[in-house]
């Protein structure tokens, strides 16, 4: 090397790691250093307190109560035909406002009969209408129609919650109507029928 030459560091130099300073200073500790000179100074390591100091903490999570559930929709009570009404449709003296006749049909398509002549009759704003199911006494080559099925169908299909926005009550029909093979149907008002929901 010439004198007075200048010692460059390669653009490659790192400073040392922690770990090498500590094996350098092992190293030198068996010799004696020279006068002036100190050992490189090595930097502590963190305790796991204090790492812990430097986490970054977590906000407490609130969970939601669950929602109470859902109590079911009220459902209201069928109510017959009043009596003074009664007592008019039996001298005559009232009539209905429509008549179905389901003698002779099979359940399927009764059902859709009534379903289609009760929604028609709110429409038209019927009160009251007369539904003639037979008394089932005469033979029918129909097992399904023996014994009286409709008569014993009709009041399933007028009590079931999907009927209760059009029908009020019903109840068996009097003698001129056909007695115990007809029913008389009180049919809902349709301005009524947000009413009924808003109480759900």
């Amino acid at each position: 090397m010439k004198k007075g030459a200048v010692l460059r560091h390669s653009p490659r130099s790192r400073s040392l790691s922690d770990e090498e300073i500590e094996l350098w200073i092992s190293v030198a500790r068996s010799v004696t250093p020279r006068h002036g000179h100190v050992l490189p100074h090595v930097q502590k390591e963190r305790t796991p307190v204090e790492l812990e100091d430097r986490t970054i903490p977590v906000p407490a999570v609130t969970l939601a109560a669950p929602p109470a559930p859902m109590k079911a929709p009220a459902i209201p009570a069928l109510s017959g035909v009043e009596r003074r009404l009664k007592a008019k449709l039996a001298q005559g003296k009232a009539g209905v406002d429509a008549v179905l006749d389901l003698h002779g049909m099979h359940q399927h398509t009764a059902f859709n009969a009534l379903r289609n002549f009760l929604s028609g009759a709110q429409r038209d704003g019927a009160k009251l209408v007369l539904v003639i199911t037979g008394k089932g006494e005469r033979f029918s080559a129909d097992p399904m129609e023996q014994g009286g099925v409709l008569r014993r169908a009709v009041p399933h299909w007028l009590s079931a919650p999907e009927m209760r926005g059009i029908v009020i009550g019903f109840e068996e029909a009097t003698r001129p109507h056909g007695g115990a093979g007809a029913l008389y149907v009180r049919i809902r008002r349709r301005d009524r029928i947000s009413t009924l929901n808003a109480g759900r």
